[in-house]
């Protein structure tokens, strides 16, 4: 046997080991790794909010409005097209919901058929991480007819009221009277759909809203042409990401787009 052959292979081992070493993250690379979606999923709470959508036959607008204890709940929750409708998406949110249920819309479901066709199409991936019975969401088409759908594993309390053209829904809220107070405000505001939809969401905080406080609210209104430049279908779209009172910011910048609209009219 060669003298050298063992101390050159042990040598050559050693350093194979050094590389595999190496190439395993330490503790702190293993925390930067991103989680992926699935995991996230698994660990989450529900989007907790109170959301209205409501329709103004006077105008034709169609809108939708919402408010949660988490960070930019406008960026999953609210969607609309002008000529279709609008959808509000949350609790255990699947977010394909918004474009799908505008799709099927588009396609000439009635909002019953949208709610319907959604829930059976939902493949439940994940199961009790997020579970498909846990949905909750609305669907109001351009001429203000509604469908709206609470599961059974929505959190605690959740719920909805349907009312006259619009409905309320909520989950992780104070108890009914928060749904019931948002849909009596929509019915007896008067003003534009924006003023009624804030309206609607103060109603909702002052009957207890979210358990968990609040943070940020968004509000989308659409009608074809309906905006303040050419060829501009979205009358509004506002989004109030993280703040202490997300009300205050959001009527501020209502009030600003009033302004707006009344300035256009002049011209």
């Amino acid at each position: 046997m060669n003298t050298l052959s063992l101390p050159i292979r042990y040598g050559s081992l050693v350093v194979l080991a050094c590389h595999l070493l190496l190439a395993l993250p330490t503790a702190s690379q293993a925390q930067d790794e991103p989680e992926s979606a699935v995991a996230f999923a698994k660990r989450s709470s529900p989007v907790a909010t109170f959301s209205i959508v409501g329709f103004d036959p006077v105008t034709g607008e169609v809108g939708v409005a919402v408010q949660s204890r988490v960070f930019s709940v406008g960026n999953g929750v609210i969607w609309g097209e002008a000529d279709v409708g609008v959808v509000a998406t949350q609790a255990w949110v699947d977010v394909s919901y918004g474009p799908k249920g505008l799709a099927l819309l588009k396609a000439g479901f009635s909002p019953q058929e949208v709610v319907d066709s959604l829930l059976a199409q939902d493949p439940d991936s994940l199961g009790e991480g997020w579970p498909k019975e846990g949905r909750q969401f609305s669907v109001m088409d351009a001429g203000g007819r509604v469908a709206t759908y609470s599961g059974p594993l929505a959190s605690e309390w959740a719920g909805y009221r349907i009312g006259k053209e619009c409905s309320a829904q909520g989950n992780i809220l104070a108890g009914p009277a928060v749904v019931e107070g948002m849909v009596k405000a929509f019915e007896e505001t008067e003003g534009h759909l924006s003023y009624r939809l804030l309206a609607a969401l103060d109603a909702g905080q002052a009957a207890g809203g979210d358990i968990r406080g609040m943070q940020s609210a968004a509000m989308l209104i659409v009608k074809r042409g309906g905006g303040v430049w050419l060829n501009n279908d979205v009358v509004l779209r506002l989004q109030v990401d993280d703040a202490e009172n997300p009300f205050v910011e959001l009527r501020r910048l209502v009030d600003i787009a009033a302004r707006q609209r009344e300035g256009m009219r002049g011209r």
